[in-house]
């Protein structure tokens, strides 16, 4: 198959056509037939450079606005995002680099206050399901993650992975053997449940029952790591005020409550320091702590009755809550870490 590709040739539709042949090449070829794939994937390359040429100019050119509609308009019209996204193991160091940076651009592309491509994705949202499994390969994860949170910036593509199936992805992806990939996949996961406050609130109240049973296995993780993140995490969505039906639901559950004092028990400190602030629920109403408190959870918290003062490091605005085997009262801010509680575990 022939290559026609000068430095002379600039316009975008015969570069874009030129890379969706190149691509298509590319994935019909062995990979044993090393020669003729190293040829195919360095046209590869030349090609992205050039549109990233057209698209982000050069260190002494701004890119030409005709040149980028037009740039962009072909795109859609060829579906060579998805091409690109479907072939990305395929295409070698640089150029993996070079289409995370094309298709960043190309989504903040704005057009007074639309975002063709924003509109492109929601109409394709196979693009972001692609990207999400991404993480199931290791030479792109790193990619395709980058080119994920730069969708979720944007709140229609966000609340199409949030509500999907594929969201639950997330709690196996944050688990994987390999740090960078959970650790990118945890900013992901992140990303979603934070950046678009009344979005998030509206999916963890709507699904609480089934995000928070796959969240605590994250508590429970045997990577420190993820534990660690996770717990912060939980610490966040509690604490912000969008979350507050959410949050105090989560405080009233005899359960959680016990599962943060045995956090609070780690052996590790900063497991201990990010459990702490879980509790510092800050809106909470004197009314919701006492009826909080005289559930059976204080007969679950509290075992050995003999114990003439427990101290629980629940905070709740200016006030500190207090338990007594005798019952709640409220209290001035105190520093309180008195957190042996025989027979907890």
């Amino acid at each position: 198959m022939p290559f026609p590709f000068g430095k002379s040739q600039k316009n975008p539709a015969e570069i874009v056509k030129n890379l969706k042949e190149n691509v298509a090449c590319l994935e019909k070829l062995e990979a044993s037939d090393n020669k003729k794939c190293e040829k195919v994937a360095e046209e590869v390359s030349k090609n992205l450079a050039s549109l990233k040429e057209v698209l982000c100019g050069t260190g002494d050119k701004e890119p030409q606005t005709e040149a980028v509609a037009q740039l962009a308009q072909e795109l859609y019209n060829t579906n060579l995002l998805i091409t690109l996204i479907a072939n990305l193991q395929r295409i070698d160091f640089e150029g993996k680099k070079d289409v995370v940076q094309l298709f960043s651009n190309i989504v903040r592309r704005q057009i007074g206050t639309r975002t063709p491509t924003v509109e492109y994705i929601s109409s394709h949202s196979q693009i972001l399901f692609m990207l999400l499994k991404g993480y199931e390969t290791a030479d792109v994860a790193l990619n395709c993650g980058m080119m994920l949170r730069e969708c979720l910036r944007h709140e229609p593509l966000a609340r199409t992975v949030l509500f999907s199936e594929d969201f639950y992805c997330f709690f196996r992806y944050v688990e994987l053997s390999t740090f960078d990939i959970a650790s990118d996949a945890f900013a992901s996961f992140k990303d979603l449940l934070t950046r678009h406050k009344i979005m998030c609130a509206d999916f963890l109240e709507t699904n609480y029952d089934r995000v928070f049973t796959e969240y605590e296995k994250l508590l429970h993780s045997d990577n420190y790591v993820t534990k660690r993140q996770s717990l912060k995490l939980l610490g966040e969505l509690l604490l912000d005020r969008h979350n507050f039906t959410v949050m105090t639901k989560y405080i009233s559950r005899a359960e959680n409550l016990k599962l943060m004092m045995n956090l609070l028990r780690d052996n590790s400190r900063n497991i201990q320091f990010e459990a702490f602030h879980v509790f510092k629920f800050t809106e909470v109403p004197t009314q919701d702590l006492q009826s909080c408190a005289t559930t059976p959870m204080v007969l679950l918290l509290l075992p050995q009755r003999s114990a003439s003062l427990l101290h629980l490091s629940l905070q709740a605005g200016h006030n500190c809550f207090v338990l007594y085997p005798d019952g709640p009262r409220l209290r001035p801010p105190l520093l309180l870490c008195s957190l042996q509680l025989p027979g907890l575990v």
